[in-house]
């Protein structure tokens, strides 16, 4: 059996008076897109610096079979950070961008970011302020894709990008770099748009991993109810983990591991969608 990219148990971090990780524990299979989700303030980005070695932090923590506190030089040659794609700066040329990128990370194909710009209209000489959005998005894509590392994290990478612009990265990623030597951990806050392209899901609230679980067990587990009105109080008698009320009497419930036979009684059932999941299971955290 293939050992986990990424193996963590009561990984710990504080800062001042605020615990950022609590004692989470979680695992990462080689080979998976993985996405990290929860509420602002959860331990998102914490976990993310942890795997990285850019923090100090309590707990086990192994990354490509290496401690990040120790290791961290040995593990950048296998492994891409990307946060918000806005941030290459404006006064840098394609060329440039290309040169930088070629220095500081062993892994990266010159040849091969050149070939993944022929598709576009970026020149050499291009700077980034003359760029659109959608110009800045090819050449990041092609300055990530051109890294031959086996786990890229992404810290948010789309922020601040429109809806057209964010499909077309995730879906570049998932059809010109992913494959199975690769794995992809990505954090977000737009729980939809990246639904279709994980493989494997994390809920992350209070420091705490709340869900882990591959993306097509979910409906295995998870099972939506459009209750009708006459059958409320035996649906509420199954004790639903979320409810919550539309037009013309309706109610949708969201139950765990209730049996789909009984709960097709009730009404209309359905696999619940991953941002009906995350709000169900955050519910109470921004009270």
């Amino acid at each position: 059996m293939t050992a986990p990219i990424v193996s963590a148990s009561g990984l710990r971090k504080a800062y001042k008076n605020k615990l950022a990780l609590d004692g989470a524990r979680f695992e990462i299979p080689v080979g998976r897109i993985v996405g990290l989700i929860g509420p602002n303030g959860a331990g998102k980005t914490t976990a993310l610096k942890a795997i990285l070695g850019l923090i100090p932090f309590e707990g086990r923590l192994e990354v490509l079979g290496k401690d990040p506190r120790t290791q961290r030089d040995a593990l950048m040659n296998d492994v891409c950070f990307i946060a918000d794609v806005a941030v290459l700066p404006r006064w840098i040329t394609v060329a440039q961008a290309i040169e930088f990128v070629a220095g500081v990370h062993p892994r990266f194909d010159a040849a091969r970011c050149q070939r993944f710009l022929e598709g576009t209209q970026l020149k050499p000489g291009m700077k980034v302020r003359e760029m659109s959005k959608g110009m800045i998005v090819q050449l990041h894509l092609a300055l990530v894709m051109a890294i031959d590392a086996r786990l890229l994290v992404l810290d948010e990478p789309t922020l601040g990008l429109d809806i057209l612009y964010r499909k077309q990265f995730y879906q570049r990623l998932l059809e010109d770099y992913f494959d199975e030597n690769k794995t992809i951990l990505i954090t977000t806050h737009q729980v939809e748009e990246i639904e279709h392209i994980l493989t494997d899901l994390m809920f992350i609230r209070d420091g705490k991993i709340v869900l882990e679980a591959q993306m097509d067990s979910l409906g295995e587990r998870y099972t939506e109810v459009l209750v009708n009105a006459d059958r409320l109080e035996a649906a509420r008698a199954l004790k639903p983990i979320d409810e919550r009320s539309l037009p013309f009497g309706k109610t949708v419930m969201l139950f765990d591991g209730v049996d789909p036979a009984q709960l097709a009684q009730l009404g209309e059932t359905r696999t619940p969608g991953l941002a009906d999941l995350f709000v169900a299971t955050m519910k109470g955290t921004y009270a």
